[in-house]
């Protein structure tokens, strides 16, 4: 259900959504011809060649749509399942499959989709699909070895080849599309047509529109969390981006704490509920300081759908905190690209809040009322905070409320 679930769709009702997909798509199947074995298996011997139309043209649509759906953040990628590659089982299992498909005229679904309208040859191939389910589930013992071998992980091919995503979606769309021309030129010599491969029908030409238009939309959707990456390697940029704050100017506005304003957050702890801690530091760090009611945070947090809920919470300033302000301003950078609002960072990050609070060291002779008003409050939270600190042990990380992938899949 890609974006709905659960934002839009509750989970249980995905099940109920799923099996009105799924209706919608065997009928949609059984229209297109595909719970015929006779045009299925045309495939194999160059009479029809619908079903490679049919299966690439959603690959493609597929294909550019997660694209889109990962660039606008509608989709956590990280939650998506690709099956591990297990070279020897895959092409056996391949070889195996294409037989069978061959022999018996269906796949595993266009054999429920036929045999759905009563037809007895697909009820026959569900059966004898059965019984291998079955022979490889007893037998699996015998067959884990081979089943194992060669594990190659979970490849993508755009990685492998060292290109981008975009790039690797319009390669395949102009393989699609020569594809099908090839396909016409052996449809046309097979069942002794007269006629070009290409005319120019409304058809033809739509077809060729759409994919033009896929391919050249693949470049548009580039992948957002590399694009992210690459922006805050600047260093300028990054230190520019929020500007500096003075913080003894009280109307300076800006997207920055400043640390005495944090201290008296966590002085009244159990009050503060107007900020939000995100904790950017590893789990040793945030063991030897654990910060009271703060969130521990990931970059890749930041693209998942999950963890990074709290940060649309109405009304509530959402603080980031690193050991070093760089890296809190990159964190914040990354959230704010991503659409997140109220986000701020403790300037001078939890090295410069230790430095000025937790070790703080008294101003000799102040002279302005500023001055010792800032020795009482700062002495005070260095007595304090430490105790406050002590009560609290540092927070799991969120990951561990992440959603699992669902495994799954043709």
């Amino acid at each position: 259900m890609g974006p709905l679930v659960p934002d839009i769709v509750s989970p249980n009702l995905n099940y109920i959504v799923a099996l009105i997909i799924g209706i919608f798509f065997g009928a949609i199947l059984e229209q297109a011809g595909f719970s015929t074995s006779k045009k299925l298996v045309g495939l194999f011997y160059g009479y029809d060649f619908t079903v490679l139309r049919v299966f690439f043209t959603a690959g493609l649509v597929a294909m550019v749509g997660l694209l889109a759906f990962d660039h606008y953040g509608l989709i956590d990628m990280s939650l998506v399942y690709i099956n591990p590659t297990f070279l020897w089982s895959a092409i056996i299992g391949g070889l195996i499959m294409g037989l069978g498909f061959v022999i018996g005229g269906f796949c595993p679904g266009t054999s429920v989709c036929a045999a759905a309208i009563g037809k007895i040859d697909a009820m026959i191939f569900i059966i004898g699909a059965f019984i291998g389910v079955l022979i490889f589930a007893e037998g699996y013992p015998l067959f884990e070895g081979l089943y194992k071998a060669a594990n190659l992980g979970n490849p993508q091919i755009f990685q492998t080849l060292g290109i981008s995503q975009g790039l690797f979606a319009f390669i395949m769309v102009i393989i699609a599309l020569f594809a099908f021309y090839i396909t016409n030129i052996i449809e046309n010599k097979v069942n002794k047509i007269d006629q070009p491969a290409i005319k120019t029908t409304p058809y033809f030409t739509s077809v060729l529109v759409i994919g033009v238009i896929l391919g050249f939309m693949s470049f548009g959707f580039s992948d957002r969390k590399a694009d992210l990456l690459k922006l805050i390697e600047d260093k300028n940029y990054v230190m520019s981006a929020f500007g500096e704050h003075n913080c003894t100017d009280t109307t300076n506005s800006s997207a920055m704490i400043c640390p005495d304003e944090f201290a008296l957050c966590l002085l009244k702890i159990e009050e503060c509920n107007r900020m939000q801690i995100f904790d950017f530091r590893s789990p040793e760090e945030r063991k030897a300081l654990p910060l009271p009611k703060s969130t521990p945070m990931t970059l890749d947090d930041l693209f998942a759908k999950e963890p990074n809920k709290l940060l649309t919470i109405l009304h509530r300033e959402n603080i980031f905190v690193a050991n070093d302000e760089l890296t809190e301003r990159k964190m914040a950078i990354i959230a704010t690209k991503l659409g997140y609002k109220r986000i701020k960072i403790l300037k001078g990050g939890l090295e410069g809040f230790k430095k000025e609070i937790l070790e703080y060291k008294p101003i000799d002779n102040p002279q302005t009322i500023a001055e010792r008003d800032r020795n009482k409050f700062r002495l005070y939270a260095q007595t304090k905070i430490p105790e406050i600190l002590k009560k609290y042990k540092p927070a799991e990380n969120t990951k561990s409320d992440k959603p699992k992938r669902v495994l799954g899949g043709c």
